[in-house]
């Protein structure tokens, strides 16, 4: 029964290849190793730079620092990604999921300014990851989460997978957020977290829609495939 919910979680949004994947208490995790660095990687992020800048909820971009170290964070998983399917280099599973806490930092340290203009009613100008002690923090949790991730994970059993299947749901929510709150009915309407509930549960509603259909059209694309095979 869990393996079947994790599956459906991931199906349409990784290849869920078993041996490019991690486990739990004998449970598969729903995404790859490198789309769990991914996911996680987000949810930390996130998470880290709400407690880095506190009630301040920073509207403005990182700096030009923080913009180079995300736009390497990012290229390193895209050079992991595409030199290895190139078949330039072979990759492991460690890289794929280091690379891809890169990339989920990166993308987090992107989308928390949009989200902390459009869904808070009050906000800072202040960058994001500024000054340089808040971007030393966030670049020096990326081995701390990829040495608990890694190593503790697989401690937790098949908790180790649910919470995979949590970094894919608040991740996709989080995205989803954004364009919610562009709303009038939400758009910078929320002064504490409870105040936001309805966006955020529309926002989940979404992110269960967006993975049933993205489900669907790989299992059409499949079929598809095998019939003209």
């Amino acid at each position: 029964m869990l393996q079947s919910f994790l599956h459906w979680l991931g199906f349409g949004l990784c290849h869920q290849l078993p041996e490019r994947s991690f486990f739990g208490g004998g449970v598969q995790a729903p995404v790859c190793a490198r789309d769990t660095g991914i996911y996680i990687g987000f949810l930390v992020s996130l998470t880290l730079i709400s407690i880095l800048h506190g009630s301040r909820r920073p509207r403005g971009f990182p700096a030009v620092p923080g913009w180079i170290a995300i736009g390497l964070m990012i290229a390193a998983m895209g050079w992991d990604g595409v030199s290895s399917y190139a078949g330039f280099r072979t990759t492991t599973n460690d890289l794929r999921l280091l690379t891809g806490l890169t990339a989920g930092f990166a993308i987090a340290a992107i989308l928390a300014p949009m989200l902390n203009d459009e869904l808070w009613r009050t906000g800072t100008s202040e960058r994001v990851l500024s000054p340089s002690w808040r971007l030393g923090a966030w670049l020096a949790a990326v081995p701390v989460t990829f040495a608990l991730v890694r190593w503790g994970g697989p401690l937790l059993g098949v908790g180790y997978p649910l919470l995979v299947a949590v970094a894919v749901l608040a991740t996709l929510t989080a995205v989803n957020l954004v364009i919610v709150c562009l709303t009038p009915a939400f758009e910078r309407k929320a002064g504490r977290i409870t105040d936001a509930w309805l966006a955020i549960l529309i926002a989940l509603l979404i992110a269960v829609l967006e993975i049933w259909l993205s489900g669907l059209l790989r299992y059409g694309l499949i079929s598809l495939a095998a019939r003209y095979s």
